[in-house]
């Protein structure tokens, strides 16, 4: 047994006892792949392939609202000084750009199969539903591509295959 700082054994903290055998035991830890090193199921390469896009269009779109915030604050607002809401709308910006990168984000962890990784998916799927209808109301043919691949984001990731890959 060994001494901690305190003066008592380790084996008297709960990550003591789990060492000794008398606590919960650690879960183990899950491969990278499933077994025999297959390959991702289909639904979930395309749901992936599907979260790079739509994090791409609205990193694209986070950088244009970056890029033309004086732009947008002066139709926006309608007054003499623009400059004055170009905070607001670079903030906007910045905002789409994490949810981007969120996106992004997701999707590169698909291949620890870890069950967050899928909520992150469905949560993202969510989150990206109402740049829809802010789309529609300026460009409404991407309003609509947009609101078709954001369902599908919704959907994939309840799909059977996406569910046993996530575990």
């Amino acid at each position: 047994m060994e001494r901690n700082g305190t003066g008592r054994p380790d084996d008297e903290r709960p990550w003591g006892r789990a060492r000794a055998g008398g606590g919960p035991a650690k879960p183990p830890d899950r491969p990278a792949y499933p077994p025999g090193g297959g390959p991702m199921p289909q639904p979930v390469r395309s749901l992936r392939t599907l979260l790079m896009v739509l994090a791409g269009v609205q990193a694209l779109l986070g950088l244009w609202v970056l890029t033309h915030s004086v732009e947008i604050a002066a139709r926006l607002w309608e007054d003499e000084a623009p400059e004055l809401h170009t905070g607001t709308v670079e903030f906007l910006g910045v905002l789409v750009l994490a949810v981007a990168g969120w996106g992004v984000g997701t999707a590169l962890r698909f291949p620890t199969r870890l069950p967050g990784v899928r909520v992150s998916a469905v949560a993202y799927g969510w989150v990206s539903l109402p740049f829809a209808y802010l789309l529609f109301g300026t460009m409404p043919i991407l309003g609509v591509v947009w609101l078709g691949l954001t369902i599908l984001a919704l959907v994939r990731p309840n799909q059977p295959e996406s569910r046993a890959w996530f575990g």
